[in-house]
């Protein structure tokens, strides 16, 4: 997605919201709230829905599985009361027990198999449609919502939480299963001696006072850990991407301490939920010993006493070490559901974060014989309430017509930039791109007759020749090396290891900064759009390389529409006509000689920021460009 921010945006000055530094959460707790919704369960269900056969195969499979663990058990009460009888061995009973014990085993081993293998593919399937949608929705949300928002934090909810959502997902199923087996457990101790079976069942309300007091305090515990990732995932990715300039301030040390106190804040919620999640498992352990205890000193007393048969005893024995499973399982499960509903509240409030720029339900889709003029009415912009960056402007740019803003840091030249390919809609007025309103157009069609060249490049993994036409993936070989060789690209681009098919490295790395340039020229060029906008796109490249360009653009915009931000004297002097803005209103406007003449803000600017350019001729910087090769 395209960035419009820039130097003269990022300030106070211009309103925008600027990214959050290290270790901050507040814009995180801005745009992703912490209360419990109950809509989480239906959202995650929607992704569910389309498996919903392969989900009741599943818990078909697992209650077979549940009915065979209560099974076994009677079978081998069975063979014990009729199969032993004091004196002899009823050979018959015990090989119908054996047989019918041999087949609950076969039959609970492909029940157990059906569900793994089922849940475990449902659960893949779900979480890479969780991953789609985010990334899907990402893709489409508004500028102003990314501006405000870490990358760590999207990728933490993108990774970190999907993830969280698998465990739930392959244990969910299993839950059902344990619920069925513990009341399961129930009715057959207290069918098979009633008695025995409430007394055995006596440690329960124990087990339920311990857990009242433990489920709000273990939720709390789940969340802190979930916040205190995204803290620390914000300041890991902050802190990678701009390691250049923390190496160049020597900032190491300072950045290290800043994350290490984000890692140790986690670490702490980590361990803390840790204990939560584990605090119950001594304590049910405990409950079971106990209840075995009971059944091995009362359930014997009364097989001394002939009122409890031994096979019954024995029963009891294996359920009562059965019965506590469930509840150390679905203790557990409990853990991670409350992770699960952790993430996916906040993956539910990122597929909800709403999309302020969307087509019209009547949107018309832009033509490709439009004329590409750009009209500015009485527009009224800003990213913060009450603080407009730009105030009624109005200007019109004629087909063919090369514009250049100029003005001070802030003045709303990126922002204007910003609004002719609609990243963001105006408070009032209109932005009109081919006489359409831009707000009635498809964005589609308006961004297939914008290109743009930003002041930062930025070059995505793949070939030198994918990324030219990243913007019309149609464009020939032919067509990529013709706008390579109008900006000069071709060259340096022959030079490389494989030429247009080399690899490049993240964000195009292996290159410099003034050749990435060059290629996101080509890229747009290739795009052959009408209208064409340089938003500083020539502040990172050399004077003798952007005399070049300045000599190819002559030709390229011919029937084209350019809008041009540039502080550089050979765009701004090559333009049409220059609009000078001034806090975000139009102070000036008219080309070089007549904005000079009259002395103004514009011969301000020139004579403090361009002069010295404008005594470099073009023979001068073929003689340093010649000198620089020499060396």
């Amino acid at each position: 997605m395209m960035s419009t921010q820039d130097d003269d945006e990022k300030d106070d000055k211009s309103g925008r919201p600027s990214k959050a530094v290290v270790g901050s959460h507040r814009d995180e707790e801005e745009v992703f709230g912490k209360a419990y919704d109950p809509r989480i369960i239906r959202r995650i269900w929607s992704f569910v829905r389309p498996y919903q056969g392969r989900i009741f195969i599943s818990v078909a499979a697992v209650l077979v599985f549940t009915l065979t663990q209560l099974a076994i058990p009677l079978v081998i009460r069975y063979a014990i009361d009729h199969g032993m009888a004091p004196g002899r061995l009823d050979r018959s009973v015990m090989i119908s027990a054996i047989v019918t014990f041999t087949m609950i085993i076969l039959i609970n081993y492909a029940a157990s198999y059906v569900q793994e293998s089922v849940v475990g593919k449902v659960a893949e399937n779900v979480l890479s449609d969780l991953r789609r949608a985010m990334f899907s929705h990402l893709q489409r949300v508004s500028l102003s919502f990314m501006d405000k928002t870490e990358v760590g934090r999207l990728m933490s909810r993108l990774q970190g939480d999907v993830n969280s959502m698998q465990e739930f997902l392959e244990t969910s199923v299993m839950s059902v299963g344990d619920i069925v087996l513990l009341f399961g457990i129930v009715t057959v101790l207290l069918w098979l001696d009633f008695r025995l079976g409430l007394l055995t069942l006596s440690t329960m309300p124990m087990l339920f006072i311990v857990r009242l007091f433990w489920l709000p305090r273990a939720k709390v515990a789940f969340m802190a850990a979930h916040e205190t990732n995204s803290i620390a995932n914000g300041a890991l990715a902050e802190g990678i991407h701009g390691v250049r300039t923390v190496q160049s301030l020597e900032r190491q040390h300072v950045n290290f301490d800043l994350y290490d106190e984000k890692v140790l804040a986690n670490l702490n919620a980590h361990l803390r939920s840790a204990r939560y999640a584990q605090v119950m498992v001594p304590i049910v352990d405990t409950l079971t010993g106990i209840a075995m205890a009971t059944v091995i000193v009362v359930g014997g007393s009364m097989v001394l006493s002939h009122s409890l048969d031994v096979g019954v005893m024995v029963a009891f024995l294996f359920y009562i070490q059965r019965f506590f499973d469930p509840i150390r399982s679905l203790t557990m499960q409990y853990s991670v559901m409350q992770r699960a509903m952790a993430s996916g509240q906040r993956i539910s409030e990122v597929l909800d974060v709403p999309v302020d720029v969307s087509d019209k339900e009547n949107a018309v889709a832009l033509s490709r014989d439009t004329d590409g003029s750009v009209e500015f009415r009485s527009v009224t912009f800003g990213y913060r309430p009450n603080q407009p960056v730009l105030k009624n402007i109005s200007f019109r740019v004629n087909p063919g017509e090369t514009v250049a803003l100029v003005g001070p840091t802030g003045s709303g030249k990126s922002s204007s930039m910003a609004l002719v390919h609609r990243f963001y809609d105006v408070w009032s007025g209109e932005v009109l791109v081919g006489g359409h309103d831009v707000r009635d157009l498809t964005q589609d069609s308006l961004g297939d007759q914008v290109a743009m060249v930003l002041q930062e490049p930025f070059l995505f993994s793949g070939t030198v020749l994918e990324n030219i036409r990243y913007h019309k993936t149609s464009a020939s070989r032919e067509e990529v090396v013709r706008a390579a060789q109008a900006v000069g690209a071709h060259d340096f681009i022959e030079q490389l290891s494989d030429g247009y098919d080399t690899e490049l490295e993240q964000r195009g790395g292996n290159l410099s900064l003034g050749q990435r340039q060059l290629i996101s020229f080509a890229r747009a060029l290739v795009a052959d759009a009408k209208i064409l906008v340089l938003d500083e796109a020539t502040a990172s490249i050399d004077s003798y390389t952007e005399m070049l360009i300045q000599k190819a653009l002559i030709k390229l915009l011919e029937g084209r529409t350019g809008l041009v931000i540039a502080h550089r004297l050979a765009t701004i002097r090559g333009a049409d006509r220059i609009i000078v803005l001034q806090n975000g209103e139009i102070v000036e406007s008219g080309n070089h000689e007549q904005l000079m003449q009259r002395k103004g803000l514009y011969a301000r600017l020139y004579n403090m920021n361009y002069a010295s350019f404008d005594d470099i001729s073009e023979e001068e910087v073929g003689m340093d460009a010649a000198l620089g090769k020499a060396t």
